[in-house]
C-alpha cells in the first residue's frame, strides 16, 4: 500500500508541475507593451490618452445610441487621476444641448494594437441610467465604418442590472443593429463596490473574455470573411461612462444619483514576444 501511495503522490506531483510549467510558459510568451498605472495626479497622461468630445454631432445625436451625456475635454471634474486611480465621473449639469457631462478617453494614435492581452482593473458606477464601458474600436477602419470594421466590448455594465457584466463583439454579420451580436454575460454581484479585472486575450484564432481570470465567453474566427472577422487590424482602447441611451436608459435615468464615477486602477496591454 505504501508503494501504491507513493506512486499516486508522484503522479500528482508531476501533473501539478506540468500544469505550473504551462502557466509559466504562457505568461513568459507575453510582454508588457503599453500601460498606465495612474501613479500621478491631475489630468490623464496626454501621451497615452485623448478625448472624444461632444455628443456625436453638431446638435444632439447621443453617439448613435440616444445617450444623454456631453463628453468634455481636459475637465478635471469629468476625468482625473487621484490616489492612484483614474476617475471618470458623470455629472448632472447642462452642457450645450445636454443635461449631463462625462468623459470618454481614447488611446487612438497613442496605443493601438493587433492581438494581445488587454487587461483593465476597475470599479463601476451604480444607479439607473449609468452605462460604463471598457471597449475597443478599429483605428483605421480598414473594412469601412461601423460595424464593418468591428467593435470589441471588453466590459459593459448597465445600472438597472447591477449584478451583471457583459462582453460582446460586433461585426457586419454579428451586431446589435440586426440582433445578431455575439457575447457573454457573467454575474458579478459587487462590480459597483469592488475592483475586478476585465481582460480579453485576442489572437488570430479567437477572442477570449475573462473576469478575474475566469473565462466566460469565446468568439472564434470562422475563417470566412471580414464580415464575420474584421479583427486582423489595429484597435485602440476606450474608457467611458455614458448616461441613458438605448440600453443604459432602457428603464429611464434616476436624476437623484449623480455624480457617479468609474474608477480604474490600471490598464495593461501585453503582446507575444
Amino acid at each position: 500500500m505504501k508503494t501504491v501511495s507513493f506512486i499516486v503522490a508522484l503522479v500528482l506531483t508531476s501533473l501539478l508541475f506540468a500544469y505550473s510549467r504551462v502557466g509559466e510558459n504562457n505568461s513568459e510568451s507575453y510582454q508588457l507593451v503599453w500601460s498606465d498605472e495612474f501613479d500621478y495626479e491631475g489630468l490623464p497622461d496626454d501621451n497615452k490618452w485623448s478625448y472624444d468630445i461632444g455628443n456625436g454631432c453638431p446638435n444632439i445625436c447621443g453617439w448613435g445610441n440616444n445617450e444623454l451625456e456631453y463628453y468634455t475635454e481636459s475637465k478635471l471634474e469629468n476625468a482625473r487621476v487621484e490616489n492612484g486611480h483614474l476617475i471618470i465621473e458623470a455629472h448632472k449639469e447642462q452642457v450645450k444641448y445636454n443635461k449631463y457631462s462625462s468623459a470618454r478617453l481614447v488611446s487612438k494614435g497613442k496605443g493601438d494594437w493587433t492581438y494581445g492581452k488587454i487587461e483593465v482593473r476597475s470599479k463601476n458606477p451604480s444607479g439607473r441610467g449609468t452605462w460604463p464601458a471598457i471597449w475597443m474600436l478599429p483605428t483605421e477602419n480598414v473594412y469601412g465604418g461601423w460595424p464593418r470594421s468591428g467593435e470589441i466590448d471588453i466590459m459593459e455594465h448597465v445600472g438597472y442590472v447591477p449584478d451583471s457584466i457583459y462582453g460582446t463583439v460586433h461585426t457586419l454579420a454579428y451586431n446589435h443593429g440586426i440582433k445578431t451580436q455575439k457575447g457573454g454575460q457573467l454575474a458579478i454581484a459587487d462590480s459597483e463596490s469592488e475592483f475586478h479585472i476585465y481582460m480579453i486575450e485576442w489572437t488570430e484564432e479567437k477572442i477570449d473574455f475573462y473576469i478575474d481570470e475566469k473565462k466566460y465567453f469565446t468568439f472564434a474566427n470562422e475563417e470566412k470573411s471580414s464580415k464575420e472577422w474584421p479583427f486582423d487590424q489595429a484597435f485602440h482602447l476606450i474608457l467611458n461612462i455614458a448616461v441613458g441611451g438605448n440600453w443604459g436608459g432602457a428603464l429611464g435615468v434616476d436624476d437623484t444619483i449623480w455624480p457617479q464615477r468609474m474608477e480604474v486602477d490600471y490598464v495593461r496591454v501585453y503582446q507575444k514576444k
